[in-house]
C-alpha cells in the first residue's frame, strides 16, 4: 500500500499510527489554568509517560508502526524550511499582543533547534524565560519580583515621556505565568485531524485551547517528505469557521462515515464535509449524524459510541433516551448542486444495519447499563476503545465491567494502565491517529 493515509474502517487491522508521547505541557498544568486548558486533574508526569510507552509498546508489539507527532512536525518544518514562518504563524495564533514581547519570543524560540523549539511550543512558554529589548505597560507583572528582571532596561524606563506607550494592551492577566500557553491535550491525537478514505479532515477545534493543534498536521501534511506530494486528500482545512474534531469522526466502512453533533462538532460542519466528501468523489455514499448530549463527560461522539467488531459497538447508555431512542440523521448525496438528502431516524441500531448491510447488530452497553457503573466507567473512557483489528481492542485495565462484556461478546481486550492517562479525559481511542489500515476484505 503506498497511500500516506488509508482509512477505510474502524476495525481494519492497524498498520501505522500517530501519537504524541506525553511532555512538559502536562507538568505546566496548574489548579489555577486547568479549567482554561480543558483538564480537570494534573497526571503525574513520569507515571503519566510510562503509561504512555506502554501503549505505544502494546500497539508495536501489535505489528504496528507507531509514528510521534513532535518528531513528524520538526522533521516537516527542516524539510520545508518554514522554520520561521511556522513560528510566525503559532505565535499569531497564540494572543502575543505586545509588540516587545512578540520579539523576545521570535528571538528566543529561533535561537533553538528545531525539534527543541517544537518541544518548547507544545510545552508553553513562561514569561521567565524570555527577554524583551523594550518594555510596554502590557508587560508589566505583580507577580512579587522585578519586573525589569531579565529584561534590558531599566523600571525607570517603562512611562517616559520619550516613549510610545500601548495602553490598550494592558492584560488582565498580569499574574498569568505564560506567554504561550502549554497544549496539554496534544496526547490526544485523534482530535485536531481525521483519516478519511485517502484523505483527512484537518480541524477547526471549538476551544481556543486546542484550535493551535492541528497546525502540526497542517505542517506535516504540506511539508513532510512522507506525505508531500502524495495525493493526500484534505477534505476539509482548518480555516473554515464552523468546528469539527475528531474524535466525532468514525469510519465505520469504505461507504459510511458516523460523525457525532455534539459538544464540538457542529452540524453545520457535518453538512459540509458530507458535500465535499459526496462531490469530490470519496467512497463514501452515507454519513450518519449522532446527536449526543452536549456535556464535559460526552464531549466527543467516541467517548460514548466506538466500534469493535464487523457487527459491534461499544455504546454509553447515557445518550439514548427512554425506550433507547437517539436522534440520528443519514445524510446522503442530493439531485441538487451543493445539497444533501437528510432522513431522520431514531432507532440507531436499526439505521446501523442498515447503513452497514447486516441482519444482526450488536450494542454493548458501557458498565453493563448499571447505574453506578455505566457513568463511572464512562467518565473514565469505558466506551473509548481502540481497535487494531477486527475484534481486537485497547482499553483502559480500569473499565472492569466494560471490559469483561467485551470478552463475554467474543473480542479480544488488551488492557493497558490507565491511572494518571485518564485524567485528560480520553482514552485510547483519544490517544491515537490511525493513518493506515488494511481494508477489510467483503462480506459475504
Amino acid at each position: 500500500m503506498d497511500k500516506p493515509i488509508h482509512v477505510m474502517s474502524e476495525i481494519g487491522k492497524l498498520k501505522t499510527v500517530l501519537l504524541k508521547r506525553p511532555g512538559k505541557e502536562v507538568e505546566n498544568l496548574t489548579p489555577e489554568i486547568m479549567e482554561r486548558l480543558l483538564f480537570d486533574d494534573i497526571p503525574h508526569l513520569p507515571v503519566i509517560q510510562k503509561e504512555h510507552d506502554a501503549f505505544a509498546k502494546v500497539l508495536e508489539d501489535n505489528g504496528v508502526e507507531v509514528l510521534y507527532l513532535e518528531k513528524l512536525s520538526a522533521e516537516a518544518i527542516d524539510a520545508g524550511n518554514v522554520k520561521e514562518s511556522f513560528l510566525e504563524k503559532i505565535m499569531s495564533e497564540s494572543n502575543i499582543q505586545s509588540p516587545s514581547v512578540y520579539e523576545g519570543l521570535k528571538h528566543y524560540l529561533l535561537k533553538m533547534d528545531t525539534q527543541e523549539m517544537v518541544n518548547t511550543i507544545m510545552a508553553g512558554v513562561r514569561k521567565k524565560d524570555v527577554e524583551t529589548a523594550s518594555q510596554h505597560l502590557s508587560d508589566v507583572s505583580d507577580d512579587g519580583g522585578d519586573p525589569a528582571q531579565s529584561r534590558t532596561e531599566s523600571p525607570d524606563s517603562y512611562f517616559t515621556e520619550d516613549k510610545t506607550q500601548h495602553l490598550g494592551e494592558v492584560s488582565n492577566d498580569e499574574d498569568y505565568p505564560f506567554y504561550m500557553d502549554p497544549m496539554p491535550n496534544l496526547y490526544f491525537t485523534r482530535d485536531p485531524a481525521a483519516s478519511l478514505g485517502n484523505g483527512l479532515t484537518i480541524n477547526r477545534m471549538l476551544f481556543e485551547a486546542r484550535q493551535r493543534e492541528s497546525l502540526f498536521m497542517e505542517t506535516i501534511i504540506n511539508y513532510h517528505p512522507r506525505f508531500a506530494g502524495k495525493d493526500v486528500e484534505i477534505w476539509r482545512n482548518r480555516d473554515h469557521t464552523s468546528n469539527i474534531e475528531g474524535g466525532d469522526e468514525l469510519v465505520l466502512n469504505d461507504k459510511v462515515l458516523a460523525i457525532g453533533i455534539s459538544q464540538r462538532t457542529s452540524a453545520q460542519a457535518i453538512e459540509e464535509l458530507a458535500i465535499e466528501l459526496f462531490n469530490r468523489g470519496a467512497t463514501f455514499e452515507k454519513v450518519l449524524a449522532i446527536k449526543i448530549p452536549n456535556v464535559r463527560a460526552m464531549m466527543h461522539l467516541d467517548t460514548v459510541f466506538t466500534m469493535v467488531d464487523y457487527n459491534k459497538f461499544t455504546i454509553h447508555p447515557g445518550i439514548q433516551r427512554l425506550g433507547g431512542s437517539i436522534d440520528t440523521y443519514m445524510l446522503e448525496k442530493s439531485d441538487e448542486p451543493g445539497k444533501v438528502k437528510i432522513t431522520h431516524k431514531t432507532n440507531l441500531q436499526e439505521v446501523l444495519k442498515e447503513a452497514l448491510e447486516v441482519d444482526e447488530l450488536t450494542l454493548i452497553p458501557c458498565g453493563g447499563g448499571d447505574a453506578i457503573a455505566a457513568p463511572r466507567e464512562q467518565w473514565n473512557d469505558g466506551s473509548n476503545t481502540l481497535a487494531i483489528a477486527p475484534g481486537v481492542v485497547v482499553t483502559y485495565d480500569r473499565n472492569y465491567v466494560s471490559n469483561a462484556l467485551l470478552r463475554e461478546q467474543g473480542i479480544k481486550v488488551i488492557e493497558i494502565e490507565s491511572s494518571e492517562l485518564s485524567r485528560g479525559r480520553g482514552g485510547p481511542r483519544c490517544m491515537s491517529m490511525p493513518l493506515i489500515r488494511e481494508d477489510l476484505p467483503k462480506q459475504n
